[in-house]
C-alpha cells in the first residue's frame, strides 16, 4: 500500500530566493528599417472613429435576506442567598445577614472596599462630571433657517379591510414605541370582517408590528401609563374601557361591566396623576364622565353628567368628544363637545350642580381637540370646525386669538412641548399646519401636504422633534421638524406672556363695551315703551260704546234719507214752471222727515 502526502506551499517559501542586481545593458538584435515594406501601406484620408466619453457601467440586481428583528424579555429575580433561606421572609434574611457580619473575612473584605469606595467618592465630590455650567443661559436664536419638516417613516395598517387610525400614544420611556388605535367611526357603516386590533409599533423594525392588542370592539382611544409603560389605557366603540398589560400578552387585562360604561363610544381617556398611578377617567358623547381605577374596573368611582343647566338629567347632557387634564390643576378639568361648548368642571366641588363651573362657546362643531398650554395653563387650544382658537380663564365670552376660517375641516390639534409659542394641526385634506404666532399670525409658518386622504389624529413627541399623523387609510406618518422649531428661542417665553396678557386685556375692553351698550340698547327699549303707554288716552267703557252707537245710526238715517228723496223725484210730474219749487220742497221735506226721525235717539 502506497502513502503519498502532498506538501502545499508558496513559491516564496522555498527553493533559492530570486537576487537581483544591476548591470550594464545588452544589445541583441538590430533590425533596420525596410522602405519596400512602407510603399505596401495605404494613406486613409479622412480617418472616422468613435469613442466613448462617459465611463462604462453595469447594473445589477441583487434580492437581499431582509433582516429581522425580535425583542426579548428577561425578568431578574434576587438572588444570591443560600437554599435554606427564604428572602421573602424577612426574619429569615436579617437573621442571616447578621450572621455574615460577625464573619472576619467580611470586616476585612469591607474595611479594604471602604478605603477605595471613600477614594471615589472624595473624586466625585472634588469635580461633578454631569454638571451644566451654561444651563442658565437662554438657547441661541434660530432665525437663518427657515421652518421645514420631513417625513422618516411611515407605519401602515396590515390589515386586508383598512381602517382609520383614531388616536396615537408615544412611549413614555424614550418614546422609541408608538401605540395606534384603530378603528371605524363611521355609525353603522363598518365592512364585514374588519378586525378589532390595534398595534403598537417599534420604530427601529417598522415592517411589522411589535404587538397586537386584540380588545372585544375596535379601539377609538389608546393611552400609555406615564407611570408604568407597560400598561395602556384604551377606549372601546362599545363604550367599554380596556386596560392591557403587554408583559402579559394582547389579551385585555382589566374590562369594565358593560353595564356601568359608557352608552356610546368613548372618546377621550387619560390617565390621572395619582400616587398608585392607577386611576384615570373617561368621557363620551353619552354625556357622562367617569373616574375609574383599573385594579377594580366593575364600576366608576365617580360619574358627572354635563347636563349645563344644572339639573343632573343626563337627556339635556351635551356630548364629550374631548378631554383635558392638568397634573398641576389637579381638581381642574375641562372636556369640548359635540355642540362646540368647552366645559370647565371641578372634580371637588360638594354638589354635583357645581362641578360645572363655567363654559367656553365660539365653536360652529365638534371640538375635536382641547389642551392646555404647556407653560401657561390658563390659556388652551381648541379645534373644531374650521378654525383653531386660543382661550384664556380670565375671558369667558370669547376666545383670545383664532386662525382664519380654512377651506378643509380642521380634525385635531396639539401644543409643541418645548416652545409656548407653536402648535400643530391636521385638516381633512390631508395638511399638516404649523403654526408660530410671534413668528407669523395670520398664516401658518409651515403646511405640509402629508397624504392624499384625511388626517384624523395628531401626537407630539415629548422633545417637540418628532410628529406622527394618522390618515384615514389607517396610515401613521412620521415626520422630524427643523432645529428652529424645536428649540426655545430667546425671550420667547416673556414675548408669549405678553401676548397672551395683552389679547386678554383686549378682550375685556371688548367685552365690557359690548355689555355696555347692550344695557343702553335695554334701556332704550324700556324707555320707549314706557313713553308708548303714556301717550296712550284713557278711555272709558260706557263712552266707547254710547260713541260707537251713535256713528252706527247716524251712517243709517243718512242712507235713508238718500234712498226717500230719489223715491220722491221718481214719482211726481215735472213741470217746466215749478220744477225748482217742487226740488226745493223735496229737500224741505226731506230734512223735516231727518228731523223727525233723529227724535227718537
Amino acid at each position: 500500500m502506497e502513502i503519498v502526502y502532498v506538501y502545499v506551499k508558496k513559491r516564496s517559501e522555498f527553493g533559492k530566493q530570486c537576487n537581483f542586481s544591476d548591470r550594464q545593458a545588452e544589445l541583441n538584435i538590430n533590425i533596420p528599417p525596410n522602405p519596400e515594406l512602407a510603399e505596401q501601406f495605404v494613406e486613409r484620408n479622412p480617418v472616422d472613429t468613435g469613442i466613448q466619453c462617459s465611463t462604462s457601467m453595469s447594473e445589477h440586481e441583487v434580492n437581499t435576506e431582509r433582516f429581522e428583528m425580535e425583542s426579548r424579555g428577561i425578568n431578574h429575580v434576587e438572588g444570591g442567598w443560600p437554599k435554606d433561606v427564604n428572602p421573602l421572609e424577612l426574619e429569615q434574611t436579617i437573621r442571616f445577614r447578621k450572621k455574615v457580619e460577625k464573619d472576619e473575612n467580611y470586616i476585612n473584605a469591607i474595611t479594604q472596599l471602604g478605603s477605595i469606595m471613600e477614594h471615589c467618592i472624595k473624586q466625585n465630590n472634588a469635580i461633578d462630571i454631569y454638571q451644566e455650567y451654561f444651563d442658565d443661559e437662554d438657547a441661541v436664536e434660530v432665525t437663518d433657517e427657515a421652518p421645514s419638516a420631513k417625513t422618516i417613516n411611515v407605519l401602515r395598517d396590515p390589515q386586508e379591510i383598512k381602517r382609520s387610525a383614531t388616536h396615537l400614544s408615544w412611549h413614555p420611556d424614550g418614546n422609541r414605541k408608538l401605540a395606534v388605535a384603530y378603528s371605524c367611526l363611521n355609525f353603522q357603516r363598518a365592512p364585514e370582517g374588519m378586525s378589532h386590533e390595534s398595534y403598537i409599533w417599534d420604530l427601529e423594525n417598522p415592517n411589522k408590528p411589535e404587538i397586537a392588542l386584540k380588545p372585544s370592539s375596535p379601539l377609538v382611544t389608546l393611552e400609555y401609563n406615564p407611570k408604568d409603560s407597560h400598561v395602556l389605557l384604551g377606549g372601546c366603540y362599545n363604550g367599554q374601557l380596556a386596560c392591557w398589560d403587554t408583559r402579559k400578552g394582547s389579551l385585555v387585562a382589566e374590562l369594565s361591566t358593560i353595564e356601568f360604561s359608557h352608552r356610546d363610544p368613548v372618546y377621550g381617556s387619560i390617565w390621572l396623576q395619582s400616587k398608585t398611578g392607577t386611576e384615570c377617567f373617561s368621557a363620551s358623547t353619552d354625556g357622562q364622565v367617569m373616574w375609574w381605577d383599573i385594579r377594580k374596573m366593575s364600576e366608576p368611582t365617580e360619574v358627572v353628567i354635563l347636563d349645563i343647566a344644572r339639573k343632573e338629567q343626563l337627556e339635556n347632557a351635551l356630548g364629550a368628544i374631548s378631554l383635558e387634564f392638568e397634573s398641576t390643576l389637579p381638581t381642574k378639568f375641562m372636556v369640548g363637545t359635540e355642540q362646540g361648548i368647552v366645559i370647565s368642571c371641578n372634580r371637588k366641588a360638594k354638589t354635583s350642580a357645581e362641578k360645572i363651573v363655567c363654559t367656553f362657546s365660539g365653536h360652529h362643531g365638534p371640538i375635536y381637540a382641547l389642551q392646555r398650554n404647556p407653560f401657561y395653563p390658563k390659556n388652551f387650544l381648541t379645534v373644531g370646525d374650521w378654525t383653531a382658537r386660543i382661550w384664556s380663564e380670565d375671558s369667558r365670552e370669547s376666545s383670545i386669538m383664532w386662525t382664519k376660517y380654512h377651506m378643509a375641516y380642521l380634525t385635531d390639534g396639539a401644543w409643541s412641548p418645548v416652545r409656548p409659542t407653536v402648535f400643530f394641526t391636521t385638516r381633512m385634506d390631508g395638511t399638516l399646519d404649523i403654526w408660530d404666532f410671534v413668528f407669523k399670525q395670520c398664516d401658518p409658518a409651515l403646511s405640509l401636504k402629508v397624504c392624499d386622504e384625511a388626517l384624523f389624529c395628531l401626537r407630539v413627541q415629548d422633545n417637540g422633534c418628532f410628529i406622527a399623523c394618522g390618515s384615514q387609510l389607517g396610515t401613521t406618518t412620521l415626520l422630524e421638524v427643523s432645529n428652529g422649531l424645536c428649540t426655545l428661542q430667546r425671550n420667547e417665553k416673556n414675548m408669549a406672556s405678553l401676548i397672551f396678557e395683552r389679547e386678554t386685556r383686549r378682550e375685556k375692553i371688548l367685552e365690557a363695551r359690548h355689555r355696555e351698550m347692550r344695557l343702553k340698547e335695554k334701556g332704550k327699549a324700556e324707555g320707549r315703551d314706557d313713553s308708548l303707554r303714556e301717550e296712550e288716552p284713557t278711555f272709558h267703557l260706557e263712552e266707547l260704546v254710547t260713541k260707537a252707537e251713535d256713528e252706527f245710526f247716524n251712517i243709517i238715517y243718512s242712507e235713508l234719507k238718500k234712498k226717500e228723496t230719489e223715491a220722491m223725484k221718481k214719482t211726481k210730474p215735472k213741470q217746466p214752471g215749478l220744477e225748482a219749487d217742487e226740488e226745493v220742497e223735496g229737500d224741505d221735506l226731506g230734512e223735516e222727515e231727518g228731523d223727525g226721525a233723529q227724535a227718537p235717539t
